[in-house]
C-alpha cells in the first residue's frame, strides 16, 4: 500500500510539473503577441501590420513626476489629446544626467550623479507608461543621447575623466564640432560605457511600481533605443563596436522588445554611408531616419519662396533613398524626426503655420503612399509635441522653472514645437494617423 502510494504521488507530481510547465508556456506564447515584433520588413503588433503617426514627447517622464499632481494632471491632458488625433506612438527619453546646476538641461534629472537616482522621476516614468498603456499607446524609450540637453555622452565623459563639457551653442563662443569630438569620446571610453550600461540595467530590470509589471514584460513598449542621434565622428570602428555590444547587452536583459539606434541616417558628410553598417548590426531590429531641413542648410525660413520647394525635394530624395536602403536590408524603417518651423521663424505660439502644414501634409503623404505601396516603412514621428506648454517669451532658452515644450532646453522654445491650439496642424496630423491606421 505505501509502495503504491508512493508512485501514485510522484505520478501526481510529475502531471503537476507537466501542466505547470504547460499553462507557463501558453501564457508566454499569448502574452508575447503583444509585443511589437518584425516581420517580412514590417511592424506588427498582434499579427497584424503597425503603421503609425507618432509624435517625439521626450519630457513625459518630467511631466510624469511624482509629487507634482499639477504636472500629472498636465502629462493626462496632454496623453488624451494626443489620443484624440490619432498619435499611439510617442519617443520618450528615459535618461536624462545631472547634475541640475549645468546649463540647457532638462532638470530636474533622473541620474543626479553617476549612478545615483532621482527616485520621483523613477516614478515619473512608471506613471507616464501606466498611463500610455490605459490609451493603447507605445513608447519608443530613448536611453542616451548626442546632445548636451539631457546631459548624455558628454556627461558620462565628463563623469569619469574630470573634463568640463565644452558645451555648444547657445553657450558664448561654443563649436559644434568641439563639442561632438568631445561626446563622441564616449566610444572610446570603457569606463563611461560601464556606468552607461549599468544604466540600462536601472532602467531595463525595472518593475513598475503602479502596474506591477516589469519593463521587459511590459508591451507599451515598443523598443528600447540606444541613443539620440549618436554619430561616430571619426571613430567608425568604435561606433560600431558601442552599437554591436550595447544591442547584444539589452537582448540579454530583455529578449521581448525590439531594439533600434536611434540614427539619423546618412544625414550628411562626414557622417553620410554609415546607414547600411550601422544597420547591419546584429540585434538591431528596425532602421531609423531623421530629416532636418533647416538644420541642414536647405532651408531658409525668412526666404521660404526660394527655398522652400528645393528643400522639400531633398527631404523627399532623403526619405526615399532610406526607405530603398532599408529594403536592401530587409528590415523597417521609421523616420522618427522632421520638423519645421513656424512661417517666417517667428517663435510667438499664434504665429502662422502654413509652410508646417505644407511639409507635413508632403512628408506624411509620402510615409503613407510608400506604406500603402508595400515598401518597408512603418511610420513618422514629428518633433515634437509641445501640447499646452508655452515659451516663456518667445525664442527665449530654456531655464529651470520654464514649462516643458517640444523644443529640448538647448534650443530657442517654440522653434518647432507642435501646440494643442495649433489647430490647422493637428487636423494634418489627425488625417493622415487615420490614413496610416487605415492599412492595418
Amino acid at each position: 500500500m505505501i509502495q503504491n502510494q508512493l508512485v501514485l504521488t510522484k505520478v501526481l507530481f510529475l502531471v503537476f510539473i507537466f501542466l505547470t510547465i504547460n499553462l507557463s508556456a501558453q501564457m508566454d506564447t499569448s502574452f508575447s503577441t503583444d509585443f511589437i515584433k518584425v516581420k517580412e520588413k514590417k511592424l506588427t503588433k498582434n499579427g497584424q501590420p503597425y503603421y503609425y503617426i507618432g509624435a517625439n514627447f521626450w519630457a513625459g517622464m518630467n511631466l510624469g513626476i511624482a509629487g507634482n499632481e499639477a504636472y500629472r494632471a498636465r502629462l493626462i491632458r496632454e496623453l488624451d489629446h494626443l489620443q484624440i488625433i490619432g498619435v499611439n506612438n510617442l519617443r520618450i527619453m528615459a535618461a536624462s544626467e545631472g547634475p541640475d546646476s549645468e546649463p540647457w538641461r532638462m532638470v530636474p534629472a533622473l541620474q543626479t550623479e553617476m549612478g545615483k537616482y532621482n527616485e520621483a522621476l523613477l516614478l515619473g516614468l512608471d506613471f507616464l507608461l501606466t498611463e500610455m498603456a490605459k490609451r493603447e499607446m507605445v513608447a519608443v524609450v530613448c536611453l542616451n543621447n548626442m546632445w548636451p540637453w539631457s546631459g548624455g555622452f558628454a556627461q558620462y565623459i565628463s563623469w569619469v575623466t574630470g573634463e568640463p563639457i565644452p558645451y555648444p551653442p547657445p553657450a558664448e563662443n561654443g563649436k559644434w564640432l568641439k563639442y561632438m569630438q568631445f561626446s563622441a569620446r564616449f566610444f572610446k571610453n570603457k569606463a563611461a560605457q560601464v556606468a552607461y550600461f549599468k544604466h540600462l540595467e536601472v532602467i531595463i530590470n525595472r518593475t513598475n511600481s503602479i502596474s506591477n509589471i516589469p519593463y521587459k514584460q511590459d508591451p507599451t513598449i515598443m523598443a528600447w533605443q540606444l541613443a539620440n542621434e549618436p554619430r561616430a565622428i571619426i571613430s567608425n570602428r568604435k561606433y560600431r563596436k558601442w552599437i554591436s555590444q550595447t544591442a547584444s547587452f539589452i537582448k540579454e536583459l530583455d529578449p521581448h522588445h525590439l531594439v533600434s539606434i536611434g540614427s539619423e541616417g546618412n544625414a550628411f558628410v562626414p557622417f553620410a554611408r554609415k546607414f547600411i553598417r550601422e544597420h547591419r548590426i546584429k540585434n538591431i531590429d528596425y532602421a531609423t531616419m531623421h530629416i532636418w531641413i533647416q538644420n541642414w542648410g536647405w532651408y531658409d525660413p525668412t526666404k521660404p519662396e526660394k527655398t522652400f520647394d528645393k528643400s522639400l525635394a531633398k527631404a523627399k530624395k532623403y526619405i526615399q533613398t532610406h526607405i530603398r536602403l532599408s529594403k536592401k536590408l530587409g528590415m523597417p524603417v521609421v523616420l522618427e524626426e522632421f520638423g519645421i518651423a513656424r512661417d517666417l521663424e517667428n517663435y510667438d505660439p499664434t504665429s502662422p503655420t502654413t509652410y508646417r502644414e505644407q511639409y507635413y501634409k508632403e512628408i506624411f503623404d509620402l510615409i503613407y503612399q510608400s506604406a500603402k505601396g508595400g515598401l518597408p516603412i512603418a511610420g513618422a514621428n514629428f518633433w515634437a509635441w509641445g501640447g499646452e506648454g508655452r515659451p516663456r517669451v518667445p525664442k527665449a532658452v530654456w531655464k529651470a522653472g520654464d514649462e516643458f515644450i517640444g523644443d529640448p532646453p538647448f534650443e530657442y522654445q517654440g522653434w518647432y514645437s507642435v501646440y494643442d491650439r495649433d489647430t490647422s496642424t493637428l487636423e494634418v496630423i489627425k488625417a493622415y494617423a487615420d490614413k496610416m491606421e487605415s492599412l492595418k
